[in-house]
């Protein structure tokens, strides 16, 4: 995995610099180009073909073309035959070479040949032309902006941050969006004038215009196959998947969370090689509410792999939380990005490579908020003072902070009413909504923004081709909470200590195929990921099959009372809040005394916050 960033513009100090922000994301070698039309960097990490020839920017025999790639194409062999077959030669094992050839042989058009996570850029001096891609579920990151003739791009913001002529301007929208969301959705960022290149899309930098289009979306048509064509076909393919991603020159491991999703990656790979050769790793937590340890570890038991734990303690979180904010480069609200990169540390002591289960969620239909759409199908109509009634019983509940708690459910649950489909999802899912937002936020900040920061949501359906709510929840999961959430956490948490994850179940072809498998299939009544259970039930012990869903989350509820109390006061110091003019100090307060007395839990509003806070003084915004 490495990092890649560049500029329209030849200047060796400034592309070195951006190159050295990104160096984490490739400690093994970097390298430049430039030229009075065009400078690149590039960071790298080994994983495929280990020698130095296989280091970037590469080029093309006439040094025209150039290529500067982060990611994998597991395709990459395949490719190559193809090519030597239409006469190209190869100096290097990698998969950057193909996909210079590639680009060489089918033009732009090679992004749609390639299965695998990346984003590159091709800069074509033969035609003057930049071009950039990004994979189609936005595995890897990729940032630009275009400041009057200057286009710059990076996989992460803080390299184009290194540019002196980026002004460091909060865009006010995107705040909106981030304390909707709890991270801002692509194609927006935090920073006026950066954008993100959505999942799925290119873009071309020629005669000064830049162009984005898309390449690859999902489609959701039933393929009407029997039901046991459809359990063999998930099996099959997913194994297919997992084959693709074992390919390495160096060590590779599997994040073992006890969950299905994690537990049926193990389930294929020790199909495919022997079970004590197979790596896993998990962490435990303290709280027992949040612990799953004891369940990865019967399924590494079950399995015979070579097993790693570690238990966390609070202080081990607490204390890296400044380096986390550092590497996210955005204001991110996922409290689970730490124990994701304690995890990744702790993985890359042994392994180079590890392999996750992220994406079954999403394709499945596997989180509670499915199950909450169920139930609110019939909650929606009852009488309007009935569902008053179970409002003030729910908001009546004590406050727990346990893991997602009975009176967390019911709360989230009633708080989405009054909005329609994705919205009332989205609602359960974020931070502030809209409505929230009107009394969060200053006088000041509310007359500079008109953006309604649900109505992205509207926008990345234009020209998706997506019809239908079932198919649309699937998607709105997929593009927003995995594409800007899950994924970004993994990438960063995971390149910050120079590790590569990989997702099988982000596979296009196994994506493509789930998606023709009808909603009914994967929802069955109250039951989640019905069908991918099924597929695996006589591989995986039933206890982990049957479970519910925990997550991945840390007793942010306690710390903010206790541990993260004298941090949360200076960062919502009213005299702070006051001179920074975003926030309304006294809904502020409401919501710390409220918090801290146990009157309510609003761990997720107050996390957002201080995230944003402690982004905004690390990174002088």
């Amino acid at each position: 995995m490495c990092g890649i960033c560049g500029f329209n513009w030849g200047d060796r100090e400034l592309v070195s610099l951006m190159g050295g922000s990104l160096a984490h994301r490739g400690p093994d070698s970097s390298g430049i180009y430039v030229s009075d039309r065009m400078s690149l960097g590039h960071t790298r990490l080994k994983v495929i073909d280990l020698s130095g020839g296989a280091d970037q920017p590469m080029s093309d025999e006439s040094g025209e073309v150039q290529l500067v790639y982060n990611g994998e194409i597991y395709n990459y062999r395949e490719l190559r035959a193809e090519l030597e077959g239409k006469g190209h030669t190869f100096k290097t094992g990698s998969d950057t070479e193909v996909l210079l050839n590639s680009y060489l042989e089918y033009d732009v058009g090679c992004v749609t040949m390639l299965n695998g996570m990346f984003s590159f850029a091709v800069w074509d001096g033969r035609h003057d032309r930049l071009w950039l891609a990004r994979d189609r579920m936005g595995q890897k990151p990729l940032y630009y902006c275009l400041l009057g003739n200057g286009f710059l791009f990076a996989s992460e913001l803080k390299a184009l941050l290194k540019y002196p002529g980026l002004e460091r301007s909060i865009d006010l929208d995107a705040l909106r969006m981030y304390l909707a969301f709890e991270f801002v959705p692509a194609p927006y960022s935090i920073i006026e004038g950066v954008r993100k290149l959505p999942p799925g899309h290119t873009l071309t930098l020629e005669d000064g215009n830049v162009k984005v289009g898309r390449y690859w979306g999902m489609r959701f048509e039933d393929s009407g196959e029997r039901r046991s064509a459809k359990l063999e076909g998930i099996r099959s393919r997913l194994k297919s998947s997992v084959e693709r991603r074992l390919v390495s020159d160096v060590p590779l491991g599997v994040f073992l969370s006890g969950g299905l999703d994690s537990s049926i990656i193990v389930s294929l790979m020790s199909e495919l090689v022997p079970p004590d050769r197979i790596k896993t790793f998990t962490i435990g937590f303290e709280d027992r509410s949040f612990d799953e340890s004891n369940h990865a570890r019967r399924v590494a038991e079950h399995f015979g792999t070579d097993h790693h734990e570690r238990l966390l303690k609070a202080d081990d979180m607490l204390g890296i939380l400044e380096e986390v904010v550092g590497f996210l480069d955005e204001p991110f609200g996922d409290a689970s990005v730490i124990p994701t990169y304690l995890l990744s540390k702790y993985t890359r002591e042994h392994v180079t490579v590890a392999l996750g289960g992220d994406g079954g969620d999403e394709l499945f239909c596997g989180y509670p908020t499915f199950q909450a759409e169920k139930i609110h199908r019939y909650y929606r109509i009852m009488p309007l003072p009935v569902r008053r009634v179970l409002k003030r019983l729910a908001d009546s509940l004590p406050v727990s902070t346990s893991n997602i708690s009975l009176d967390f459910k019911l709360k989230r649950f009633v708080s989405g009413d009054g909005y329609d489909g994705l919205r009332r999802h989205q609602a359960w899912l974020g931070s502030f909504t809209p409505e929230e937002q009107e009394k969060l936020l200053s006088a000041d900040v509310k007359n500079r923004t008109s953006k309604d920061p649900y109505g992205i949501i509207d926008d990345a359906f234009a020209g998706s081709g997506v019809e239908g709510f079932d198919g649309r929840l699937i998607y709105f999961y997929s593009r927003f909470y995995l594409g800007g959430d899950i994924l970004a956490k993994l990438d960063r948490a995971s390149m910050a200590v120079s590790l590569e994850a990989r997702s099988p179940f982000l596979d296009h072809y196994f994506i493509e195929y789930a998606c023709s498998i009808p909603y009914g299939d994967k929802v069955r009544g109250l039951t989640t990921k019905a069908i991918l259970k099924d597929a695996f039930r006589d591989s995986i012990p039933a206890d982990i099959v049957d479970r519910s869903k925990k997550g991945f989350g840390i007793p942010v509820a306690e710390w903010l009372k206790k541990d993260l109390k004298p941090l949360a006061l200076k960062a919502f110091d009213r005299e702070r809040l006051e001179e920074e003019g975003i926030f309304n100090p006294d809904h502020v307060q409401g919501l710390l005394d409220e918090h801290f007395t146990g009157r309510a839990d609003h761990r997720k509003k107050i996390w957002t916050l201080l995230m944003f806070q402690m982004w905004r003084e690390r990174f002088g915004v």
